[in-house]
C-alpha cells in the first residue's frame, strides 16, 4: 500500500512540475496553448536537476482523458489581459505567453505512434515530456530489431539516435549538403555501422550486395567502411611505368553491345546513324548465334571484297576498299615491312574497273575468279576476332557500312563520323573495361564493390556509372524473377556526388543520352524495391538531380544547404519537415543534419558521429594555416 501511495505522490509531483498550460484553441493540426504564469523561465528544477523548459522546437504532451497527444512547438507570441487590476497584481501577470504547436502523433501506452488519433479539446492540460517519454519519442526501431547508431540529438547530446536497419537500408536514401557539411561522413558512417553489425553473419555476406560509385576517390581507402571490399581504381590516364597496375572492371560483351549505349558512345544521330548501329548490332548478333561465327564473318567479308573489286565507281570502290583494310590484319612481309594489300591490283580508267595490275586481260568484272588470288582476298584467311569487344564491334560496323554504301542504303559521309567517334573512345574504354574474361559473379569474393572514378576523364565518368548500375541491376532482376533461391538477395547501389550522373540539365550531352540515363535510374528507383534493389544517393546539388528521383526517396539526411534552389528542391520532396526546420537548413553546423522519412517517426536534428581517421572518407578540407606556416630555423 505504501508503494502505491509513493507512486501516486510521484505522479502528482510530476504533474505539478511538468504541466505547462492549457489548450487555448484548436485549428486543424495547429493548437495554441496558453502557458502558465509560473512556467515562463528557461529551466525548471526537478529532483535536484535543471530541466529545459518549453520553447520553440520543444515537444509537448496534451492529455485528453487517457490519450496523450504529442506536438512540436513551431512558434510563440504574447498577448495582454484586457482586464487587469494594477493595484493588486504585478505588471508581468497581465502578459500571456501563447505557444503554437503542430500535432504529429500520440502515445499508446508506452509506445509512440505517428499520426493523430483524436484532436484535443479546449482547456486540456499540456505537459513537458518526461525523460522516459522523450526517449520513447526518439526510439526509431522495433523491439528486438537490428539497429545502428548514427549520432546524437543536437539539442540533447545525451540522447543517442539509433535507426532500424530494415527501415533505413530497405528503402531509397538521399543525403544532401554543401561541400564540407559532413555528408560524406554520414554516408560512410551508416554503411560502416552496417558492416560492423553484420561482420560475423554469413547470410549477410551471401545475400547482401553493395555497389558504391565513387567519383572523387573518397571511399577507396583500405579501412573505409570495411576491410573486406573489392576496389576498382579505374583510370583513363596512360601508365607511368610497366609495373603500374591498372584495374579494369570486368564486363561481358553482351553488357557492352547495347543499341542505346553504343549510340551514346558514338554520339549517333537519331534519324540516320542510330538505325545504322541497330542494323550492325543485329548483324553482330546473327553472326554470333551461328554455328561458326568467325567463318560466317570471313565469308561475308570475302563476298564484300568481290563486290568492291567489280564496282564501276572508282571513288566509292577505293573508300570501301580502305574500310576492308581497316578490318584486316596488317600484312607483314619477309623483311618485316608492312605490305600494301592493294599493290597487286590497279584501276583502269578507260574500262572503269579493277584488274590484275598491268594485265589488260584480267578485269575482275569479267573474270571474278581472279579476285581469289589477290592479296586483299587472301588476307581474310589471316583474320581473327579482336580480343576486346569494342574493336570487334567496330569491325562489324565497317562491314555493315560497306554493304550499306554498296547497296545505296546509306551514304558514307553520314555514317562514318559515328564510327570515328567510337574509334576515338576505344582506347579509353579498353583502359577501364575488361571484356575478355567471363565473370559469373562480381560479388563472389566480397559483397561490397567500390568503383573509384577519380582518374577517369569526364566523358567516361558520365558513362561508366550508368553502365555498371544497369548491368548489376538487370542481372539481379533476372535472377530474382527466374530463381526462387535468389529472392532473399538484395542490392544496394550507392552513388556519391550523384549530380554528376543524375543531373537533368546538362549542355555537354545530347537529349537522347539524358533521357536514357535518367530513364535507367528512374526505373531503378521506381521499380527496384520489388526486386530488392535500393538506391542511396549523396549530392551537394539536389536542385540538379531529376525531380522524379528526389521525390521517390524514402529517407533523407539533409545537411547544410545554402542555395535557395537546392532548399526548394528538397522542400518540394520532403513532406516530413516543418517550416522551422527548413529555415534552419542554411545555418546547420558541420556534421549536423535533419533525418526525416520512413526511418524516423519524427524529423530530428542529429550530430552525426565522426568516424576514426582510418575509416573516414578522404573528403576533409585542407588546413591552410598548417600548410602555410613557416618553419623558422634556430
Amino acid at each position: 500500500m505504501k508503494k502505491n501511495i509513493n507512486d501516486l505522490e510521484r505522479e502528482l509531483i510530476l504533474e505539478s512540475i511538468f504541466i505547462i498550460g492549457r489548450v487555448l484553441s484548436v485549428e486543424g493540426r495547429i493548437v495554441k496553448i496558453r502557458v502558465n504564469k509560473n512556467k515562463n523561465r528557461s529551466h525548471i528544477l526537478y529532483a535536484g536537476k535543471t530541466v529545459k523548459n518549453v520553447s520553440v522546437g520543444s515537444y509537448v504532451k496534451i492529455a485528453k482523458g487517457f490519450i496523450n497527444i504529442v506536438g512540436k512547438v513551431d512558434g510563440e507570441y504574447i498577448t495582454e489581459e484586457k482586464y487587469f487590476n494594477r493595484k493588486y497584481n504585478k505588471e508581468e501577470i497581465k502578459i500571456n505567453r501563447i505557444l503554437q504547436v503542430s500535432l504529429f502523433g500520440h502515445f499508446d501506452g508506452t509506445k509512440f505512434i505517428q499520426g493523430i488519433k483524436e484532436m484535443p479539446l479546449i482547456d486540456n492540460e499540456c505537459y513537458l515530456l518526461t525523460r522516459e517519454e522523450f526517449s520513447t519519442l526518439h526510439t526509431f526501431y522495433k523491439k528486438d530489431e537490428k539497429r545502428i547508431t548514427v549520432g546524437h540529438l543536437t539539442e540533447e547530446p545525451s540522447q543517442n539516435i539509433q535507426l532500424g536497419v530494415n527501415e533505413l537500408f530497405a528503402n531509397h536514401i538521399g543525403i544532401f549538403g554543401n561541400t564540407g557539411s559532413g555528408k560524406s561522413n554520414t554516408l560512410a558512417r551508416m554503411y560502416t555501422e552496417l558492416f560492423e553489425l553484420y561482420r560475423d553473419s554469413e547470410n549477410f555476406k551471401k545475400n547482401a550486395r553493395f555497389l558504391l560509385v565513387d567519383f572523387n576517390g573518397e571511399y577507396s581507402g583500405k579501412k573505409c567502411i570495411t576491410d573486406n571490399k573489392t576496389v576498382y581504381n579505374l583510370s583513363t590516364k596512360e601508365k607511368s611505368g610497366e609495373n603500374d597496375k591498372q584495374d579494369r572492371f570486368p564486363l561481358s560483351e553482351n553488357d557492352l553491345i547495347n543499341i542505346e549505349l553504343i549510340s551514346i558512345l558514338a554520339d549517333a544521330t537519331d534519324k540516320t546513324q542510330k538505325p545504322f548501329i541497330s542494323r550492325s548490332i543485329n548483324f553482330y548478333n546473327k553472326v554470333h548465334n551461328s554455328d561458326n561465327p568467325l567463318d560466317y564473318f570471313k565469308n561475308t567479308l570475302k563476298n564484300r571484297i568481290k563486290d568492291i573489286l567489280q564496282m564501276s565507281d572508282k571513288n566509292k570502290a577505293y573508300i570501301l576498299a580502305d574500310y576492308v583494310i581497316v578490318i584486316l590484319p596488317k600484312q607483314v612481309l619477309d623483311n618485316e615491312n608492312e605490305g600494301n594489300l592493294l599493290d597487286d591490283i590497279d584501276w583502269h580508267n578507260q574500262s572503269q574497273g579493277f584488274r590484275v595490275k598491268g594485265d589488260n586481260e584480267s578485269f575482275f568484272d569479267q573474270h571474278p575468279e581472279k579476285i581469289l588470288n589477290t592479296k586483299l582476298y587472301k588476307q581474310v584467311d589471316e583474320y581473327n576476332f579482336p580480343d576486346d569487344a569494342i574493336s570487334k564491334l567496330i569491325h562489324f560496323l565497317y562491314l555493315q557500312l560497306i554493304y550499306d554504301v554498296y547497296t545505296d542504303k546509306a551514304q558514307n559521309e553520314h555514317i562514318s563520323p559515328a564510327i570515328n567517334k567510337l574509334r576515338s573512345k576505344k582506347n579509353d574504354i579498353e583502359k577501364v573495361l575488361d571484356t575478355q574474361g567471363c565473370v559469373s559473379d562480381l560479388f563472389k569474393e566480397n559483397n561490397l564493390i567500390v568503383v573509384n572514378l577519380f582518374d577517369v576523364n569526364l566523358e567516361m565518368k558520365k558513362t561508366l556509372p550508368l553502365l555498371f548500375a544497369k548491368k548489376i541491376y538487370s542481372e539481379h532482376k533476372i535472377k530474382i524473377k527466374t530463381n526462387v533461391a535468389e529472392e532473399k538477395k538484395s542490392l544496394n547501389i550507392i552513388i556519391d556526388e550523384a549530380h554528376n550522373i543524375l543531373s537533368y540539365d546538362s549542355v555537354r550531352e545530347t537529349e537522347s543520352w539524358k533521357d536514357y540515363r535518367l530513364e535507367t535510374f528512374e526505373e531503378i528507383i521506381k521499380e527496384g524495391r520489388k526486386f530488392g534493389v535500393f538506391l542511396t544517393i549523396a549530392s551537394q546539388r539536389p536542385y540538379d538531380i531529376s525531380a522524379t528521383i528526389i521525390s521517390q526517396l524514402h529517407n533523407y539526411f539533409i545537411h547544410r544547404l545554402i542555395n535557395d534552389n537546392d532548399i526548394n528542391a528538397v522542400e518540394k520532396a520532403v513532406s516530413y519537415l516543418d517550416k522551422l526546420s527548413f529555415q534552419s537548413i542554411p545555418i546547420l553546423s558541420v556534421g549536423s543534419c535533419f533525418i526525416a522519412g520512413l526511418v524516423s517517426d519524427i524529423p530530428v536534428k542529429v550530430d552525426i558521429d565522426l568516424l576514426d581517421d582510418l575509416r573516414r572518407p578522404k573528403s576533409g578540407t585542407l588546413n591552410l594555416e598548417s600548410a602555410w606556416k613557416t618553419n623558422i630555423k634556430k
